[in-house]
């Protein structure tokens, strides 16, 4: 049983197909497109690929992103199916206020997180950071239930929130470092410098609620760079959206949702 996962974010749309919806799934296939350009999807990478048995995808990019993309989809006989954070699912609890309010990636990079975690020894509590657009720092405890998360912006939106704030701020990027002599270098080293204290913080934070060092991953696209400025060790985890896909689809396929 072949299956599709799509990955929707704020920027890019990511694919994979596997040969079966389980952890360990062999990749047949793969990419990932600016969202500006998913109506080629159809006519262009997904066009030779064979058709797949079943379909998950997690999105954030709105309604009419959606849209655009199961259009694309209308080449295959496979129902679109899209993940909403639910009250308990794959051996994570929601403790959202709403629980169907909480982001969808959010929700999957939790579960892929834990399988991640459950796969090479005991349960701890975590510390899961998505690095991309925004920045979501979450913290899930030694039982699976999800804590709660900061949310604050990527690299690029404080930048361009200063440009946009302050007159004459024009910059390139610059360099992290511990002490910035140029603007350059106080952009990118503040920003870096936020995002990172903003996980210390949680980490602190769930420290004291479960009495035990967390386990601490990360992912998304410009995870790599804060590896680096980061104050505890973090495991960078790229596929963590398309794992916790693959954990869902299999307990789906289980209860023959699919």
């Amino acid at each position: 049983m072949t299956f599709l996962a799509i990955d929707v974010g704020n920027t890019r749309l990511k694919w994979t197909l596997y040969d079966r919806p389980a952890p360990g799934a062999r990749t047949l296939a793969h990419g990932a497109e600016f969202l500006e350009q998913i109506d080629r999807l159809a006519e262009g990478p997904w066009a030779a690929l064979p058709e797949p048995d079943c379909m998950l995808g997690c999105i954030v990019a709105g309604q009419a992103v959606k849209h655009r993309v199961q259009e694309q989809m209308e080449l295959w006989n496979v129902e679109p199916r899209w993940v909403v954070a639910s009250n308990a699912e794959a051996g994570l609890v929601n403790g959202y206020d709403y629980p169907a309010r909480l982001g969808a990636d959010r929700w999957v990079a939790m579960i892929g997180a834990r399988h991640h975690m459950l796969a090479r020894g005991p349960a701890r509590p975590m510390v899961v950071v998505m690095v991309g657009t925004a920045v979501t720092v979450e913290a899930v405890d030694t039982e699976g239930r999800f804590l709660g998360g900061l949310i604050l912006p990527g690299h690029g939106i404080m930048l361009r929130a200063l440009e946009s704030g302050t007159a004459g701020l024009h910059v390139p990027t610059g360099e992290v470092c511990e002490f910035p002599t140029n603007t350059s270098d106080g952009l990118t080293s503040g920003g870096t410098y936020a995002i990172a204290g903003a996980c210390e913080r949680m980490a602190q934070h769930l420290r004291a609620r479960c009495g035990q060092e967390p386990l601490c991953i990360m992912t998304g696209g410009a995870g790599w760079k804060m590896l680096p400025s980061m104050t505890r060790p973090f495991e960078l985890v790229e596929s963590l959206i398309f794992d916790g896909l693959l954990v869902i689809a299999q307990q789906r396929a289980a209860q023959r949702l699919f």
